[in-house]
């Protein structure tokens, strides 16, 4: 089935075709009426539009009827589709194309109007009766050339054609395409939006195992990176301690600079200052080289 046709359409197409030429199957779109397609030059899904139009001016007199292809189409019908839907002459009948075709002569018979409720189904089942002939009517009516009862074809009377399929039969595959056209079109799931991926450093120095990643919303640092700060930080301490104590062993201060809580308080603080800068220096001392 042509993809463009929607589910309810094609539920009606499927059971029109298997009816009007006895199968699904792909050779279903070669068949003309009585069966006679072996006697063509060449199948129908290989003949372009205006070449089985040609064609069919003779089918009539030779097999009975112009009918043609999965949906049988006559050639009016065929040459008002054309002018219909300014189809090309070169266009080529397969399967697809006649799957379209086949729509459009759907939606002719109320198709749309049936799907929103605007027809009843006696009222569309008769339509469609009137375009294939071996759909049965579904109530009594006036046919193309007699007073019809229920299961008859519309066009019973003119020694030619007659319904195939039971009204129930029928029935039922119209309510089948109807809760296929109407059924609710399911919502698409929204996709969880990505993380960002972890940046991963550099490996560790001498071969070692490669760092923690780093993720981008919550740096953290590596092992490597924290013992590197810790290891600087009592660095640049020692080395700012040993200065200050050598300063003040020189004897070369004021008394008041020289008391032990002045001593303390300096070196304390010249260690703080001292470790922070050691520890902001050892990430980048840390690389690799």
């Amino acid at each position: 089935m042509d993809p463009t046709v929607p589910a309810g359409a094609a539920r009606l197409l499927d059971f029109a075709r298997q009816t009007e030429v006895g199968t699904e199957e792909p050779r279903g779109y070669d068949v003309i009426y009585g069966f006679n397609q072996d006697k063509l030059a060449k199948p129908v899904t290989q003949m372009s539009v205006d070449e089985v139009l040609a064609q069919q001016s003779s089918w009539s007199s030779r097999f009975g009827s112009s009918a043609a292809g999965a949906y049988q189409f006559m050639r009016a019908t065929l040459g008002d589709l054309k002018r219909e839907l300014n189809l090309r002459g070169g266009q080529i009948m397969d399967a697809n194309l006649q799957d379209r075709l086949a729509y459009h002569l759907l939606k002719r018979r109320g198709y749309e109007q049936f799907i929103a409720g605007s027809i009843d189904r006696t009222e569309f089942g008769k339509r469609l009766a009137q375009e294939w002939a071996s759909f049965p009517v579904l109530a009594a009516v006036r046919g193309a050339h007699q007073q019809l009862a229920r299961g008859q074809s519309y066009y019973a009377g003119d020694r030619l054609n007659k319904a195939l399929v039971s009204p129930e039969r029928f029935e039922a595959v119209i309510d089948e395409a109807l809760a296929l056209a109407r059924a609710p079109v399911a919502a698409p799931v929204p996709l969880p939006r990505p993380e960002p991926e972890p940046i991963y450093p550099p490996i560790g120095h001498n071969g070692g195992p490669p760092l923690e990643p780093v993720h981008p919303r919550n740096p953290k640092p590596s092992p490597v990176e924290q013992s590197a700060k810790a290891v600087g930080a009592g660095k640049w301490a020692a080395i700012a301690g040993a200065l200050w104590t050598a300063v003040v062993s020189v004897d070369v201060l004021p008394p008041a600079f020289t008391t032990p809580e002045f001593v303390a308080a300096v070196t304390a603080m010249i260690t703080a200052v001292a470790g922070a800068v050691g520890s902001y220096r050892a990430p980048k001392n840390a690389e690799p080289s």
